[in-house]
């Protein structure tokens, strides 16, 4: 009987020694950036898109929404829409649109 010795491959499973793993890896590179690396990758996708969301919303918060989202001027949009009959099938100035309003 022969003996075979197993050596993993050097980036964990899911790689090969046939081919380089995505990044060059060596010493001086950071664990989490290996640890990141050998993660599947739908959760660390899906964590920097998370991420990335908040950091984007955090300008946001506490501001006052746009003069264009009043209600007096979404009415006056409308009651604009109407006049000028711009989507007089499916929109404003349909006839479903004006029943529901009671015009």
């Amino acid at each position: 009987m022969v003996k075979v010795w197993y050596e993993p491959p050097p980036f964990g499973p899911g790689t090969s020694y046939s081919r380089p793993p995505y990044g060059y890896m060596n010493e001086s590179t950071p664990k989490f950036v290996q640890q990141l690396t050998r993660m599947p990758r739908l959760p660390v996708i899906a964590g920097f898109s998370l991420a990335a969301g908040v950091l984007a919303y955090i300008p946001l918060i506490g501001q006052q929404l746009p003069f264009t989202m009043s209600p007096e001027y979404q009415a006056a949009q409308r009651a604009y829409m109407r006049y000028h009959n711009m989507n007089p099938i499916w929109g404003e100035s349909s006839k479903k649109s004006r029943a529901a309003e009671g015009h």
